[in-house]
């Protein structure tokens, strides 16, 4: 941990300075748009400087958070981390009995070889080799004594029997309080959900709307690394981590037919310091969603389609209170979705999403490539109007090129009563297509206190 500190010093003081010199320079009126040499008529410039401010306050603030995060971690990558003396247990569940032939059920081998793992002192490697194993609804439960891995070679299939499913309906595989944690190894895991979709109500409107589970679970966990995996065909969301902090998510590949009803691809919630990079979704709904609690969200190298695209929400159902904040999507490619990046609140809610960066976005026939949408209503009946709403503030739109499937590539429906605040388009390029040939497309704004800088197409009228 020591050299950790003396290999970071010289980093942190560069961008310590750094940070601090952009913190400095905020004290000028709109520096963001003097850098582009002008500053647009029509807007209420004035408003910014605080937006701005805030931003750089926030980036520095982040910056120590994660210097001092990353010096504090006992153990947040594993590679490198263990001395070539230490003694690394493996646990084997077909040494407890577990089949893998696609068929038995090995619920109860892998219940074994968890419990052995995680009571398990020092490095423990739990392994699932190159076989099928079949499983019903299973809770992996923490806290462990152990610096697990769970190295998934082979294939982890669901139960297609609901009756499975009767004590919990809303979780396949669920970790539960576990700390210093790997999964990974290139495997599979296979939610088998084809009959879930075909009971759901959005398949069949004559069918009473129920619950299904997410397959893969990660609850209050800390210091968690998800990687190299095949998630597909989820019988509703396939990756969800809750109420977790401290986590990387790599290189995942996620999918599920475009028709498959709810199964998106990674789900966050009340989660805090989390890295989704370098994935793969394509599912029958959103490919990323962020929802209430979440903070310090950076995903980098996202290819998202089909889909729904990269979604903030929904906030504020059922005239809850909600909050996100400190969310980066930064470098993604989005191909036929029906939404790009988008922000999403129902009416009546309360509470705040802000200090929200999408930036070097390519969206390739994409409907609604950029939306703020305050009247967000996912029911049959009409949502009644309310006069309450989530506050959508401080929201940046930078290097954003590509085409539209919609003549309208820019929305920002927002709330008359909580417009929406400090949003920014910066360098942004959205054309409609027909054929081989480019065409206009336009943008609608209404409630948005907005400012451009930089060459912006479309722009509200």
């Amino acid at each position: 941990m020591a050299l950790q500190a003396r290999l970071l010093l010289p980093f942190f003081i560069i961008m310590l300075s750094s940070a601090i010199s952009c913190y400095s320079s905020t004290s000028q009126p709109n520096p963001v748009l003097r850098h582009f040499g002008h500053e647009e008529s029509g807007h209420d410039s004035q408003a910014y400087s605080s937006y701005f401010s805030n931003i750089a306050d926030g980036d520095f603030k982040d910056l120590i958070k994660a210097v001092t995060d990353a010096l504090s971690l006992k153990r947040f990558v594993r590679v490198g981390s263990i001395s070539s003396t230490t003694s690394i247990k493996t646990v084997n569940v077909d040494d407890f009995g577990a089949e893998g032939d696609g068929t038995h059920d090995d619920t109860e081998a892998f219940m074994k070889a968890w419990k052995v793992a995680c009571s398990s002192q020092g490095v423990v490697d739990l392994v699932v080799p190159q076989k099928k194993y079949r499983l019903k609804p299973i809770t992996f439960s923490g806290p462990c004594k152990s610096d697990l891995t769970i190295q998934i070679s082979g294939s982890i299939e669901a139960s297609d029997d609901q009756s499975d499913y009767g004590e919990d309906g809303r979780h396949w595989l669920l970790f539960d309080s576990v700390q210093n944690l790997s999964v990974e190894g290139g495997g599979t895991i296979n939610g088998n959900g084809k009959l879930w979709w075909q009971n759901s109500c959005k398949i069949n409107k004559d069918l009473p709307c129920k619950d299904a589970p997410t397959a893969l679970t990660f609850y209050r966990c800390t210091n968690l690394i998800v990687k190299n995996l095949k998630i597909q065909d989820a019988q509703q969301i396939h990756v969800s981590f809750e109420k977790c902090s401290n986590v990387q998510a790599s290189k995942l590949t996620i999918t599920a037919p475009e028709e498959s009803p709810n199964t998106d691809g990674i789900h966050v919630t009340d989660t805090q310091n989390i890295r989704i990079s370098s994935c793969v979704i394509g599912t029958g709904d959103d490919c990323i969603s962020i929802v209430s609690g979440s903070k310090n969200l950076q995903a980098t190298d996202i290819t998202c389609g089909p889909g729904h695209g990269i979604s903030i929400g929904s906030l504020g159902s059922g005239n809850s209170e909600a909050y996100v904040s400190g969310i980066t999507v930064d470098g993604a490619k989005l191909s036929g979705t029906t939404n790009g990046v988008r922000i999403k609140t129902w009416q009546g809610g309360s509470g705040s999403a802000g200090n929200i960066k999408f930036q070097n976005v390519e969206m390739y026939n994409v409907t609604n490539p950029i939306i703020i949408d305050q009247s967000y209503c996912d029911q049959d009946k009409p949502c009644k109007k309310q006069g309450t709403a989530v506050q959508v503030k401080n929201v940046l739109y930078k290097n954003i090129q590509g085409t539209s499937a919609s003549e309208v590539a820019i929305k920002f429906d927002c709330s008359k009563n909580f417009p929406c605040q400090g949003i920014l388009l910066q360098n942004i390029n959205l054309k409609g297509q027909a054929g081989d040939q480019k065409t206009a497309t336009e943008a609608l704004c209404n409630s948005v206190k907005l400012a451009y800088a930089g060459v912006v197409s479309p722009r509200c009228p």
